[in-house]
């Protein structure tokens, strides 16, 4: 078997992808939390694809592919098929997504909770085997089968607390911590994954097909990026239960004024209104001709 190396590049790489974990999971949080004030199901629609989006793509697969930068294989270069590495993609946000309905809709109950854990947690473990099914190396791949086991029981007790935190998690400080409870579990899960693999290596057999790390680099970080900004500017903009609570209370005044009140004239505290004629309806404006007269 071939030589693996985890950590090629010291504690950047899980660092990183551990920071990545904890705000996709906090952002994510929040944008659950606002599935529960859902005031229809456009509102509901919008909020839980951005969640779906932040902890399937930003906590979840952005994490792997960030701690994957790190992996090394001694003697083998190592390349991504690019479709097999977007599905995998799609595969985090689509389990998160579904979790989310199942759990978001209705009373919040034991059953839907577990349903939507095994759900999303075996979409989770489905992204990670994608993605790696998606190297292309000088070697063929193994894996120990009770380690793959344990990395999906992870992924379905961390995909099922996950999605009670989401459903029950209000205050700012309760979300923090979950954020780093979750960065926790996804960590976890991803690298009891890696540990069941194995490399058999076999002679090179010319150029690999695939995309370097390198070149994905910078497009995958781009879009973390600009998804992140995305998610805190729909968060910023969107209004919150005072805002709400304030047009409510404004629009019961509003509807509360008689309509005597809303007919009665601009108040005329010096009187100009009783001196002045050019105020009156139907009065001609005056000329030199009529001062003359006069």
């Amino acid at each position: 078997m071939a030589e693996i190396n985890h950590f090629e590049y010291g504690w950047i790489t899980p660092a990183l992808s551990y920071a990545l974990s904890v705000l996709g999971s906090a952002l994510g949080l929040v944008c659950a939390g606002r599935i529960r004030t859902a005031t229809g199901a456009g509102q509901w629609a919008w909020w839980g694809l951005l969640a779906a989006w932040a902890l399937g793509g930003t906590a979840i697969w952005a994490m792997h592919f960030m701690a994957m930068l790190g992996f090394a294989v001694a003697g083998s270069r190592i390349r991504y098929d690019v479709p097999l590495t977007a599905a995998s993609t799609a595969i985090a946000v689509a389990a998160v997504g579904l979790g989310l309905a199942i759990v978001g809709t209705g009373r919040l109950s034991p059953v839907r909770l577990i349903a939507g854990g095994l759900f999303t947690g075996a979409g989770v473990a489905a992204m990670h085997y994608t993605g790696m099914a998606a190297m292309r190396l000088d070697g063929t791949l193994g894996y120990d089968r009770a380690r793959v086991a344990l990395s999906v029981g992870i992924a379905v007790v961390a995909a099922t607390v996950a999605l009670w935190l989401s459903m029950t998690v209000r205050r700012g400080l309760a979300i923090a911590a979950s954020a780093l409870v979750m960065g926790v579990a996804v960590n976890g899960m991803h690298f009891t994954g890696m540990s069941a693999l194995s490399v058999h290596p076999h002679e090179s057999r010319g150029d690999l097909a695939g995309a370097q790390v390198s070149s994905l680099l910078v497009p995958i970080i781009l879009a973390v990026v600009f998804g992140v900004v995305g998610l805190v500017y729909a968060l910023l903009a969107a209004p919150t239960d005072d805002d709400r609570a304030g047009a409510a209370y404004l629009d019961s005044r509003r509807d509360g004024l008689p309509e005597a009140a809303a007919a009665e004239p601009a108040p005329d505290p010096v009187g100009l209104r009783a001196r002045s004629t050019l105020g009156q309806p139907g009065t001609p404006f005056p000329s030199r001709r009529d001062t003359g007269r006069r």
